[in-house]
């Protein structure tokens, strides 16, 4: 069989061999002229003898959109279009709208396998009409890995479910990419654990928690043991992303794949807006010194190196909280913090702005010069604490 393809990247060069090896007459055509087997599209569509099936193997977004774009242009009646990079299920709709109305097919292809691919196969999940997925069968087998064809590949329903299933790949994929590596930063922190990729390695057999990301770990260990010098930045693709957002659409709880993405977010700050106002809120309602940037970036790099008990590291902390450590609250805000703080238990559970009656507002009696805290806060400070954590009338700690 003959199979156009557009892109000859990490993942289409060694898809184009792997086809190759498997008997099949492949034309690639890619914008740089040392991998690509033809000068431009048009002489790649020229080279195939009709029907033909072109696969399109570029970034998603804009460059799908042109790729495709030229291809409805150059196409005849009957051809067959497969995008296998990993494009947004949303942006199938567009593509096989403007390709049906030149009588050409479309297909939607998530591929799974990466730089592996070559050797050890690619997981394929399809989308569009039994009919042309039939036309292009041959090429699937042949990127598929061995085996069953149903443990590599899935029609798994009409235009757009490729990619859609991809897509929750994917999403699944950060889940346990991070499950991972919260484990290994658990197992780094704790002395008694001598050997952590060996204790990688020894779950790669007979474990739950096999696979072939458990693998890849290992690999990565055995080459850094200790990850020296590999950034903390963490970049994402976009269908991490896309999933949460469908996870929202739809209404399905997903917190390990949402907590797994904005982790990625945080690697990428030097400092978080959130917790620099979270430690500004403490210093408010409850009079701890707030840490300067350089104590916080001292007790960070203490952490970094130990100490590994938790009971240390607050203790550390506790220390820059002290009276003389980090930025003082001045008595005039902390007078103020404890009128409000009187107003609030006065007038029952709000948002923090005394009455829960709209136009009513009920003021505590003045505290004296000097104080912080009247007998009234004090009384509901006791029974806060009694009655365990709350939305903010109790404790202070946090």
């Amino acid at each position: 069989m003959q199979l156009g393809l557009v892109g000859l990247g990490k993942m289409g060069f060694n898809m184009r061999e792997r086809i190759r090896r498997a008997g099949h007459e492949v034309v690639g055509y890619d914008r740089d002229p040392e991998v690509s087997d033809v000068k431009t599209l048009a002489a790649m569509v020229k080279a195939l003898d009709g029907p033909r099936v072109v696969w399109v193997m570029v970034p998603h977004g804009a460059p799908t959109r042109d790729v495709i774009t030229k291809l409805s242009e150059l196409l005849d009646k009957g051809d067959l279009v497969i995008d296998g990079g990993n494009s947004r299920f949303t942006e199938d709709f567009e593509h096989e709208k403007l390709l049906k109305a030149k009588g050409i097919g479309y297909l939607d292809c998530g591929v799974s396998g990466g730089i592996w691919g070559l050797d050890n196969g690619y997981g394929l999940m399809v989308g569009g009409t039994k009919t042309n997925v039939k036309k292009a069968m041959p090429i699937f087998d042949a990127l598929r890995p061995e085996g069953p064809r149903e443990e590599g590949f899935v029609h798994a329903g009409d235009v757009g479910a490729g990619h859609y299933v991809k897509m929750v790949h994917n999403g699944i994929e950060y889940g346990l990419m991070h499950a991972y590596a919260e484990g290994y930063e658990l197992l780094m922190k704790k002395e008694i654990v001598k050997d952590v990729p060996g204790s990688f390695q020894a779950w790669s057999r007979g474990t739950v928690v096999r696979s072939w990301l458990l693998d890849l770990m290992v690999k990565a260990l055995e080459e850094n043991p200790t990850l020296d010098d590999v950034s903390d930045y963490t970049a994402d693709s976009g269908e991490g992303r896309w999933t949460v957002e469908e996870a929202i659409e739809m209404s399905v709880p997903m917190p390990v794949i949402s907590a797994s993405l904005f982790a990625r977010f945080a690697s990428r700050q030097e400092s978080s807006p959130a917790m620099q106002a979270v430690a500004a809120l403490r210093g408010q309602f409850g009079g701890h010194k707030v840490m300067t940037i350089a104590e916080g970036d001292e007790l960070r790099a203490q952490a970094a190196a130990g100490p590994k008990k938790a009971d240390t590291a607050r203790a550390k902390a506790a220390s820059k909280e002290e009276p003389g450590q980090g930025r003082r609250t001045s008595k005039k805000v902390a007078q103020k913090a404890a009128s409000k703080g009187d107003e609030a238990a006065h007038a029952g559970p709000s948002s923090g702005s005394g009455s829960t009656r709209e136009g009513e507002t009920k003021r505590a009696p003045a505290t004296k010069s000097g104080a912080t805290k009247s007998s009234a806060t004090k009384t509901a400070a006791k029974k806060a604490t009694k009655a365990g954590p709350t939305s903010g009338t109790g404790s202070t700690q946090s």
